[in-house]
């Protein structure tokens, strides 16, 4: 049977020993993650923890929903048992009531069945990191290639002397200004995943630019047992034009090549970054994306 529980009624420890333990694990799934952002989450969980499904839940206009956090890419179900279409199925069946609009991001092993559910692919892209450095370079585009070499006609230089502060600077104030999607809070809770990852040494930040002092690219690198998840990247839109993100990137691939392990860059619904990934000689791979509204017709309007 599923239980729903608060958020003050989850056991952590068991909790965290699932997502440790799954055949899915994710860092997205720990409690330590969960409670940085989306503050107050609650759960549903199977057989005395053996399999968990976290509700990252938001209100709005009166209305209890269920939304996919910043800097969160999937969640859905984590089990220790067999992960079966059937499984996910009960889970999202199991979504209390009282939250009327579901609009979640599952990991990539969640099948979800399209008969009983909206459900959409959401396109990621990886990177293989345990083929020698030139074996993975010599899958490099063109353009690639071409972007490394203004980097170094530029005298572009990569520094690891970068601070969580200065790469949310720079991301402020050239994508997040333009879109605008991201309040304080989420500026905050991307400021302590950062400063709890260089604390444990579970993440990398690197920068890269040809002025004293300042960034041109900047990428925080979240270290997750296997894989390595571009959490967080930025340009200077001034100065994007240069190379500095492409040698970056180049570099960590350089340094971790011949690994097993895997570069995540977590991302690629946008056209322009798909290419951008696939340009490295990334993959796509895909993870569902499910809508479930219980709202009346006329409050739909609404958006949430």
């Amino acid at each position: 049977m599923i239980f729903y529980l608060t958020h003050k009624q989850i056991d952590k420890t068991k909790w965290d020993r699932c997502i440790h333990d799954s055949v899915n694990s994710l860092v997205y799934g720990f409690s330590w993650y969960l409670d940085l952002v989306s503050p107050g989450w609650d759960a549903l969980i199977e057989d005395d923890y053996r399999s968990v499904f976290p509700l990252t839940h938001k209100r709005q206009a009166g209305i209890s929903y269920l939304a996919q956090p910043f800097f969160t890419q999937q969640l859905g179900v984590f089990t220790t048992n067999l992960l079966s279409q059937e499984l996910v199925t009960r889970f999202l069946d199991a979504i209390p009531a009282r939250f009327k609009l579901v609009e979640i991001h599952l990991n990539g092993f969640n099948k979800v069945d399209p008969k009983q559910f909206e459900v959409s692919s959401r396109k990621n892209h990886e990177l293989e990191l345990i083929y020698p450095y030139n074996e993975i370079s010599g899958r490099y585009s063109q353009n690639t290639r071409r972007n490394l070499k203004k980097a170094v006609e530029a005298k572009v230089l990569v520094s690891r002397k970068v601070s969580a502060d200065e790469l949310i600077s720079l991301f402020r104030k050239n994508y997040g200004k333009q879109e605008g999607k991201l309040n304080y809070r989420n500026y905050i809770s991307i400021e302590k995943i950062i400063e709890h990852c260089i604390k444990q040494a579970s993440g990398i930040l690197i920068g890269a630019g040809n002025r004293e002092g300042e960034l041109d690219a900047g990428a925080f690198f979240l270290k997750d047992r296997t894989r390595f998840i571009l959490l967080l990247a930025a340009s200077d839109y001034n100065t994007r034009n240069n190379g500095a993100m492409f040698l970056l990137l180049d570099t960590f691939i350089r340094e971790h090549a011949s690994q097993p392990v895997m570069l995540d860059f977590e991302g690629g619904n946008d056209p322009n970054l798909g290419r951008f990934y696939k340009s490295f000689g990334a993959r796509e791979t895909t993870y569902p994306f499910v809508r479930i509204s219980r709202i009346p017709f006329y409050k739909q309007q609404r958006r949430i």
